[in-house]
């Protein structure tokens, strides 16, 4: 079990991020991005997965910034929150989010292992953005990997600082593969997954209408290879 702690971005803004440690030496860290259903148990656990694989792991609170706390279910009354929720989202700017990501990597750095980044769906998006724009706000992860990023198409031709990895539902009823396909075209470098049968968060294991045990299970080897082959 991890323990929430708190950080303050640059502008002051204070939020809590859920850490989660190995046994022993961390071999690297991860800085974990959120669904838009906030740092719910299944982000604790993916969190809580990757530390018994031996990382360090921090996941921001990044909807601290328009409502504390917020830990939802898939149930459907609390996905109707998530999405209302993510309306006012919207309005902040990527920019003032990375602030939060900076906080978190700055925390991580203490450490002095090798960062990278994963997120899932909004978190996906802001994984990318972390990669393109990390620098912004000194942050230089040491890759990137990004699952399901919804939007994504909008900013494909952006410029990645890092290795990255992304991957997708071949199902997926939220990402059209035009978006994909706007990434791959721009940045051939990157390594992009589609999965077939698997929908919109495929990894997410508590909702059996999402997830995809194949899918979520290659995903993550494929994620770990990626790790171990960037973070030394």
């Amino acid at each position: 079990m991890g323990e929430f702690k708190q950080l303050t971005a640059a502008d002051g803004h204070t939020f809590n991020a859920y850490q989660a440690s190995p046994e022993g030496e961390p071999i690297g860290a991860i800085l974990l991005l959120q669904e838009i259903f906030g740092v719910n148990a299944h982000i604790r656990s993916v969190a809580d997965g990757y530390a018994k694989e031996g990382y360090l792991v921090l996941a921001p609170a990044m909807f601290d910034r328009i409502e504390r706390n917020v830990d939802l279910s898939y149930e459907p009354e609390d996905m109707q929150k998530a999405f209302a929720l993510y309306a006012p989202l919207m309005q902040l700017t990527p920019d003032a989010t990375l602030l939060d990501v900076a906080a978190t990597y700055a925390e991580l750095k203490k450490a002095g292992k090798g960062i990278a980044v994963i997120g899932f769906c909004w978190g996906g998006l802001m994984t990318w953005l972390t990669a393109t724009r990390g620098e912004t706000v000194q942050v230089q992860p040491s890759c990137c990997v990004g699952y399901y990023a919804g939007g994504i198409g909008n900013y494909a031709t952006e410029e990645p600082s890092c290795p990255v990895m992304l991957h997708f539902g071949a199902e997926d009823t939220h990402i059209g593969s035009d978006q994909i396909e706007a990434v791959r075209a721009a940045h051939p470098e990157v390594e992009i997954y589609v999965y077939e049968g698997a929908g919109h968060a495929f990894n997410r294991d508590v909702h059996p209408a999402s997830y995809s045990p194949a899918a979520a299970a290659l995903a993550k080897e494929r994620t770990l290879a990626f790790l171990k082959a960037n973070i030394s």
